[in-house]
């Protein structure tokens, strides 16, 4: 389950096919240093997203590949 507290690089360590769920949203910086660094709730907040809908995407993404 990806929560708020994760960060970009440790959701693409699960799998790197989520890319595009981050690029949706325009995250673009997947390999940059704040990827490493910033949680999900902090990127969002950054980047003008809604986190509670990004977790959301990203968990549906994990769940369409069990």
């Amino acid at each position: 389950m990806i929560t708020a507290d994760m960060t970009i690089a440790s959701v693409m360590k699960l799998d790197p096919e989520v890319a595009p769920v981050f690029m949706s949203y325009g995250m673009h910086c997947l390999y940059c240093p704040h990827a490493s660094a910033e949680s999900l709730a902090e990127a969002s907040r950054v980047h003008g997203i809604d986190v509670n809908e990004l977790v959301k995407a990203l968990n549906t993404y994990f769940d369409s590949k069990k």
